[in-house]
């Protein structure tokens, strides 16, 4: 759990990070298009702060941190959905796009296999 935590923090800190400083670059990464609006700038560095607040989170959690992961199994399945979404849905295509799905697809199976992991040596 503490090596799951302590992934997550640095790649949500640093995405967080990079929505806060560059957010229409890490837009045009993910997907394939800057965002010019100062509304969805705003949203988007909002999204950056929350990411990184997440981030902190888990590197604090990274000792004891069962209900931070459940909370981030949550967050990576609904991250990969919406993503995944805009690839397929919408026709969005970022270089970053499809790794970005597969990386919330791998930390949302890294932490159920953790959850598991941990309920059946402690029960």
């Amino acid at each position: 759990m503490k090596r799951l935590l302590a992934v997550t923090a640095i790649l949500e800190t640093a995405t967080g990070l990079g929505l806060l400083l560059v957010p229409s670059m890490i837009s045009r990464v993910l997907l394939g298009a800057t965002i010019d609006s100062p509304v969805a700038v705003t949203v988007a560095r909002i999204a950056g702060a929350a990411l990184f607040a997440l981030g902190v989170g888990c590197w604090l959690a990274r000792d004891d941190g069962h209900t931070l992961v459940v909370a981030m199994l949550f967050y990576n399945v609904i991250a990969a959905a919406i993503l995944a979404h805009a690839a397929v849905s919408l026709a969005l295509s970022g270089i970053g796009l499809w790794p970005a799905i597969g990386l919330h697809t791998a930390l949302a199976g890294w932490c159920g296999g953790t959850l598991k992991w941990r309920r059946k040596r402690s029960g």
